[in-house]
């Protein structure tokens, strides 16, 4: 029985061409791949194959050599959803992956959507059939790239890997860790969600903390807009002022007393409201 293990990366000899594939010499044992992933292959040269049991069960050698593989981490792409099962991604080779339901949330609103990517490696069942583990924060705390304090304060792109009520844990690209507190965003990010973070704090420890709200002068214009557009809804009159309660605004407006109170303030100095008598009015 040969010791090649599924999941994994082997360099082998091509012993022969059988129709349209080749055989391959895995460890004294023979295993084929298909002649249309190597076609400028020749008989007695060696290539570097990817091993994974095929659907007869068979141990198969693939030429694409997938981001991933049970030794190492990378990010694949989301294909497609199964309720029941989980999520299949594309790791760039000749098959699909499985990534147990179990790893994902269980809020289904939460799960990664198609065209989503996760940070994962691979695992093989005692039959040899492979499947998708999400990383864990154990590895990425062993392995993270350290940020350089020039991050402070710029945008860059993250994907989510890690949900917890206390807020997200993100991922860039090269695998900079990037924490962003529940109140540094409007919603949580669903599980592999592209978001684009300012970086507002560098630790160092090379992590970083996050915020997925706009910066205060955008937000004082986000704010406004939010407000102007329901008075427009409500015949220019609504009986919320800056003497309303964080409750009442919360409920309403989703936001704070402090931001209500900023943004009706701009406005107010831009001469686009009044307020009287307990009501804001379009001016």
């Amino acid at each position: 029985m040969t010791l090649l293990q599924p999941g994994t990366l082997a360099t082998l000899k091509i012993l022969r061409k059988e129709g349209s594939r080749f055989v391959l010499d895995a460890a004294g044992e023979e295993i084929y791949m298909n002649e249309s992933e190597a076609p400028d292959a020749e008989e007695q040269s060696t290539i570097e194959v990817f091993l994974y049991i095929n659907r007869r069960g068979e141990l198969t050698g693939t030429a694409q050599i997938p981001s991933v593989t049970i030794h190492s981490f990378g990010w694949a792409k989301v294909i497609r959803l199964d309720r029941s099962e989980g999520a299949y991604v594309d790791i760039g080779a000749s098959f699909e992956v499985l990534i147990n339901r179990a790893d994902f949330p269980q809020m289904k609103e939460l799960w990664p959507q198609p065209g989503d990517e996760l940070y994962m490696t691979l695992r093989s069942d005692p039959g040899g059939n492979l499947f998708g583990r999400l990383v864990t924060e154990e590895r990425i705390q062993e392995h993270y790239t350290l940020a350089e304090a020039t991050m402070y304060n710029q945008n860059v792109k993250a994907r989510a890997y890690r949900l917890l009520p206390i807020g997200t844990f993100l991922l860039t690209e090269d695998i900079q860790r990037i924490f962003v507190h529940e109140t540094e965003r409007k919603a949580e990010p669903r599980l592999g969600e592209e978001v684009d973070v300012r970086i507002i704090e560098v630790h160092d420890d090379g992590t970083m903390n996050g915020s997925l709200l706009p910066r205060k002068q955008d937000r004082l214009q986000s704010d406004g807009e939010q407000i102007l557009a329901y008075l427009e809804q409500s015949g220019g009159k609504m009986p919320f002022t800056d003497k309303s309660t964080p409750e009442e605004i919360d409920e309403m407006f989703q936001m704070s007393k402090g931001a209500f109170k900023r943004a009706l303030g701009t406005l107010m100095r831009e001469r686009r409201i009044t307020q009287q008598d307990g009501w804001t009015t379009l001016i």
